[in-house]
């Protein structure tokens, strides 16, 4: 069977235009905050859906969007409240790429759906970007209506250079989105090949962590980094007020 999503040859091709292609590993990436209009930046509001990932690493807290990619999300969440997450480790982390789990044998080779192990198509949406910290729904090989249950956190490092800048002004990105792929970073070459169903609004330095284990064949963390549960809950920002409030004690 083949392994599920290779996008690794896109990334070869595309590392030189991405800042962080080669750097010396660090969990203590510096990303700014950054105001757009763009969806993904905007900030949940009360009653959004929201998954709840429970690391060995951390906890990281992404905002849905089942209108731009409903099958992805309607997949996911069902599969999230079945408990199939819990307990799967990361089998493939690339540091400035990706981090991706999801598949219960561990090996990348496998996947589920709620629809009886049934695929689904690539969910493509002009609202959604591959920007760092995008939560993505991974496929097989080339063929687009393979998605299953492994997704990824995109970890891409802040910024691009200019020749990057300059090829997505010429493949006619918007403005919008060219400006915030060159703020935060991001994988726009995966846009329009795989599905972008959520976005990380807390947690990032946990993604960053995760990105920066070692690894060995295959991308594989040679120390096991668990998704120890999935929980789908709905956007408080009483609950986030709060939880800002222990951060900031806990800091001091």
């Amino acid at each position: 069977m083949r392994k599920i999503i290779s996008f690794t040859a896109l990334a070869l091709v595309f590392c030189l235009g991405l800042s962080g292609c080669g750097e010396k590993k660090t969990a203590n990436v510096k990303r700014e905050s950054y105001e757009s209009s763009e969806i993904q930046f905007t900030a949940p509001q009360d009653g959004d859906p929201i998954a709840i990932f429970d690391t060995s690493l951390g906890e990281i807290r992404a905002v849905l969007y089942p209108d731009q990619a409903p099958m992805a999300v309607e997949n996911f969440t069902g599969l999230a409240q079945q408990g199939y997450y819990d307990g799967l480790p990361f089998h493939r982390v690339i540091y400035g790429f990706v981090a991706q789990t999801g598949d219960d044998t561990g090996t990348g080779l496998s996947g589920a759906s709620i629809w009886h192990n049934n695929p689904y198509p690539v969910e493509y949406s002009d609202s959604l970007h591959h920007y760092s910290g995008a939560l993505g729904m991974a496929r097989s090989g080339d063929e687009e209506d393979t998605c299953l249950s492994q997704f990824y956190f995109v970890q891409s490092l802040p910024e691009m250079d200019k020749d990057l800048k300059k090829s997505l002004e010429e493949s006619g990105f918007r403005q919008e989105v060219i400006d915030a792929y060159e703020a935060v970073g991001g994988l726009p070459y995966l846009d329009n090949h795989y599905t972008v169903f959520g976005q990380v609004y807390r947690g990032m330095e946990v993604v960053d962590a995760i990105g920066a284990v070692e690894t060995g064949e295959e991308d594989k963390p040679l120390e096991e980094v668990l998704v120890n549960s999935v929980t789908i809950s709905t956007y408080s920002a009483e609950e986030e007020s709060r939880l800002d409030s222990e951060a900031a004690s806990s800091a001091q």
